[in-house]
């Protein structure tokens, strides 16, 4: 298969996991808290490795061969620093309330009158509920971007990399996609709705892939993929700790995101020992 196809398909597998997450909201009636605090976990931990270990000697190996030893180093360490940089603005101008790094209770439960409730307050005005779905879809298509163009870049460079990679981001993508579907689904009644607003947010996955491949296939070098790769490994480090680690503490038994965590790291690290 051609690597360019190849990387796209991967990239829209992880971005349209939105739609997963909007049908697990919208089909069960609770969410089973400790599964998904466990399943961050291992996302955050498959991504922290894959990182630091693979993606970021990539980077220098690649910046190395351009600049030698100590420019390659420094334009790497640099370079991993700016992806931090990037995502943090980012975040910071995204008003909280609509952030999807900002953690949000996703599940239903049953209160002691055999109620079902939700995490979203019944007053709400249901425009304000719209409201909240549709920017909080328009900061995740903002955030899904460059997660885009990282796992298109990555499926290019090396696919038995690309693979974890995109899954990792997969199941990151699945509480995204509740974030988005709960409100719209309260404030239209219309499950419609609710899935296409969250298959949309993740559609921006697949167009930062292709916007920054169009960009930048004129350009690809070992010095682009050095500075690319530098970056990615440095966003997928800052999601991991801004909002995988703390959304798996918060959905779970703390010791249970750990456990994810290094469950992740464990099959990263096997996986890349079986494919070298």
């Amino acid at each position: 298969m051609n690597s360019v196809v190849f990387a796209f398909l991967l990239t829209l597998f992880a971005g349209l996991a939105t739609g997963v997450g909007s049908l697990l909201a919208l089909l069960t009636k609770r969410t089973n808290t400790k599964f998904l605090a466990v399943s961050l976990g291992f996302s955050a931990g498959v991504m922290i490795y894959v990182s630091m270990i693979e993606i970021f000697v990539k980077a220098k190996d690649s910046l190395v061969l351009v600049l030698g030893e100590k420019g390659g180093s420094w334009l790497t360490a640099g370079g991993f620093f700016a992806g931090m940089f990037l995502i943090a603005i980012i975040d910071r101008f995204i008003p909280e309330r609509e952030n999807p790094h900002e953690i949000k209770k996703v599940e239903c439960f049953i209160d002691e009158n055999g109620n079902e409730v939700c995490p979203l307050p019944p007053k709400n005005p249901k425009d304000r509920l719209l409201r909240t779905g549709l920017f909080t879809a328009l900061a995740i298509g903002i955030h899904n971007f460059p997660e885009g163009l990282a796992t298109f870049i990555s499926g290019m460079q090396d696919p038995t990399l690309a693979i974890p990679i995109a899954i990792a981001i997969a199941i990151h993508n699945i509480p995204e996609g509740v974030a988005v579907s709960v409100p719209v689904f309260f404030s239209t009644g219309s499950k419609k709705k609710a899935f296409v607003y969250s298959f949309l947010s993740g559609l921006s996955e697949p167009i930062g892939a292709l916007v920054g491949f169009t960009i930048l296939r004129s350009f690809i070098n070992d010095m682009t993929f050095g500075i690319i790769f530098a970056m990615v490994a440095g966003i997928m480090v800052f999601i991991s700790l801004d909002e995988l680690l703390p959304s798996a503490r918060e959905y779970g038994e703390a010791h249970l995101s750990i456990y994810g965590l290094i469950s992740g790291m464990m099959v990263m690290a096997l996986s890349l020992l079986l494919f070298m």
